[in-house]
């Protein structure tokens, strides 16, 4: 079927084909990504981009030796056909498959493990200063896109690396697109760049012509540097990256593989740090993904003749749920404000922008400005709501601690995708917000059972005073029939489900209903009764319910979707103890590991977070109970 793509094994075998035939393999290439893509689901747009890029890259390094650091890695799709995993491309981002990032325990060619943006030059600088004490010639090379170049990691490494004149190539590769549409004067300055066809000419031949200004001769280039500069100054804004200490190149078109070959040629044998900048069109070849860049930058398996994913929506998502609660806040209070780190789709606000265009603000992939640019507002009287998954959140600790908690402003974290996400594996998951937010001062942390109570929740903190943060799931908002209609009040929780004093399982958010479920199979099955608890505040906890409960229960079981060390388990445990109530509790959570990728029911399964599992373990416990027992009768 590829007459060609099936003669790559490695990236010598593309080194031994002509221009006219790399031309061809592109072609192939395409058809298998959105072939493959289509079945698997994944990152399309983002991949069909850079193509011609990735088969010049490997044309021109040696991906063994020489060190290619893939920003975010959702854009290495390419790189893993070439090197030897095309055949095992139908188990992309699956459990035991191959993962969607690089990773460096899956081949030899992955030089670093990717998955959050912004990280790329950072990392290939390192790897140039080791390379230099090791006193070895490898090439290193960081591809980064525009998008991620807006985060501030990007600009520490770019200013250290300008300073540290080590060889290395940065590239540049501007599809002007992240996830959603670029924003900021990061943005408007590479537009800049893009339409100034005058600077190319003129940084050529400046040189050469002011050494042949009559009467002066040579002598005059040294002495005409700072006219020099005006003129740069003059034509080209890219003169921000030459001002970094970086030599400048482009722009140049990425979809021309012979072109690419030459000029990154000339880039390895050029000396300290070079940018090139390459423009790329996102999506390119599938015409769905070139009209709809950010639907198809993650897809889920979809039809390839119609663009529509295979599965349809089940109903109304959390991030949705959470979005449209804040338009109908800030119809009635002026002072709400929604606050975006370039994913305004991706969390819910894309009505907000449309509705409250002044009062919406995505600053870019920034998301440690994003904090701090939302106390500012809070300290102005505002109420901000930063919107952010849960694993990028972690990239902003120190703001949340410093310039949100501690001056006790009223910024609302509204933290999506908490707990496993599936298929993004280790980088994606939220599996720590709750530990790394538990030990901060002034800080409400609640976690709702449905999306009617993450609803109430919003308008709670809309109208309460201090920093709160919302965590809630990936996936369609369920409704628990039992919803309770009582309105949230500050650290108080609920009973949801009461059946006697066997075990009270306390279930954090949305493990609600699936503490419910395994509560009715073990009163159905082994007449084992069970009481649930919904602390809906996981800080504050209502300690007077939770002394209630625990006391005449005969074991306590706590259910969280978090990393169980440092976790809520752990933290109920400590205030059972400070009341003299020596109980064991039992955490079911997620384990000291990095959960890899695959599917979220898989993963649940797997790590002992799904109902047989989580039902099993409680029957086991009262089982050993039982026999216990008997021993001590006998």
């Amino acid at each position: 079927m590829y007459k060609y793509l099936e003669q790559i094994n490695s990236p010598n075998d593309l080194k031994k084909l002509k221009g006219y035939e790399v031309k061809l393999l592109a072609e192939e290439i395409r058809s298998f990504l959105i072939d493959s893509v289509a079945k698997t689901g994944g990152h399309l747009a983002s991949n069909l981009g850079v193509v011609e890029l990735t088969l010049a890259l490997h044309t021109v390094f040696d991906t063994l030796q020489d060190k290619i650091i893939w920003d975010v890695g959702h854009q290495s799709y390419i790189h893993k056909i070439l090197t030897d995993r095309r055949k095992q491309f139908h188990t992309l981002r699956q459990y035991k498959g191959i993962s969607g990032f690089p990773k460096r325990y899956e081949s030899p060619h992955d030089h670093f493990d990717t998955g959050h943006s912004s990280t790329s030059i950072s990392a290939a600088l390192g790897m140039a200063c080791a390379r230099d004490l090791n006193h070895e010639k490898h090439a290193v090379v960081a591809l980064i896109g525009d998008g991620a170049l807006t985060g501030g990691l990007a600009f520490e490494a770019l200013n250290h690396a300008g300073q540290s004149k080590k060889n290395m190539l940065v590239i540049l590769n501007d599809n002007e697109m992240s996830i959603s549409e670029n924003v900021g004067g990061l943005s408007n300055y590479l537009n800049k760049i893009r339409t100034n066809s005058v600077y190319s000419k003129v940084k050529g031949d400046m040189e050469s012509l002011i050494s042949y200004i009559p009467g002066i001769g040579k002598t005059v280039v040294k002495t005409a540097e700072k006219a020099k500069d005006c003129i740069k100054y003059f034509f080209v804004p890219g003169i921000l990256f030459e001002e970094l200490g970086f030599k400048y190149i482009g722009p140049i078109d990425g979809h021309n593989y012979n072109e690419l070959c030459k000029v990154l040629n000339s880039c390895k044998n050029l000396k300290g740090p070079v940018l090139l900048h390459v423009m790329t069109k996102k999506g390119k070849g599938y015409p769905f993904a070139e009209k709809y860049p950010d639907k198809f930058h993650g897809v889920s398996p979809f039809t390839i003749d119609s663009g529509k994913p295979l599965s349809s929506s089940r109903g109304i998502s959390y991030s949705e749920v959470a979005g449209n609660t804040l338009v109908e806040c800030a119809e009635t209070d002026d002072r709400i404000v929604a606050i975006t780190a370039a994913m305004p789709a991706g969390t819910g606000l894309t009505k907000f922008a449309h509705r409250f265009p002044k009062r919406f603000f995505d600053v870019g992939i920034a998301e440690q400005h994003a904090i701090t640019f939302a106390a500012g507002m809070a300290a102005e009287g505002y109420k901000p709501c930063f919107a952010v998954y849960s694993t990028f959140l972690q990239r902003g600790y120190d703001q949340i601690i410093h310039d949100v908690c501690l001056q006790n402003l009223p910024v609302t974290f509204l933290i999506d995708r908490a707990g496993l996400v599936g298929n993004d594996g280790e980088t994606h998951h939220g599996a720590f917000d709750i530990s790394f937010l538990l030990p901060i001062p002034n800080l409400t942390i609640m976690a709702p059972k449905d999306g009617v109570e993450l609803r109430k929740m919003i308008q709670y903190a809309m109208k309460t005073k201090g920093p709160i943060a919302i965590r809630y799931p990936r996936g369609t908002a369920v409704t628990i029939n039992e919803s309770s209609n009582n309105d949230i009040v500050t650290g108080k929780g609920e009973i949801i489900y009461e059946k006697g004093n066997d075990a009270l399982i306390v279930a954090v958010g949305h493990m609600n209903p699936l503490a419910m479920a395994i509560s009715e199979k073990l009163f159905k099955e082994k007449k084992i009764k069970t009481t649930v608890m919904n602390p809906r505040f996981i800080k504050p906890i209502d300690e007077d319910l939770l002394i209630k409960y625990a006391q005449k229960h005969k074991r306590v079981y706590v259910m969280e979707d978090n990393a169980k060390i440092g976790g809520f388990g752990l933290y109920i445990q400590g205030l059972l103890n400070n009341y003299k109530i020596f109980k064991e509790v039992n955490i079911i959570g997620l384990p000291d590991e990095f959960v890899e990728h695959g599917d979220v029911d898989t993963l649940y399964n797997l790590y002992g977070l799904g109902l047989n599992e989580i039902y099993n373990r409680i029957c086991d416990d009262f089982q050993e109970k039982s026999f216990q027992n008997i021993l001590i009768t006998r």
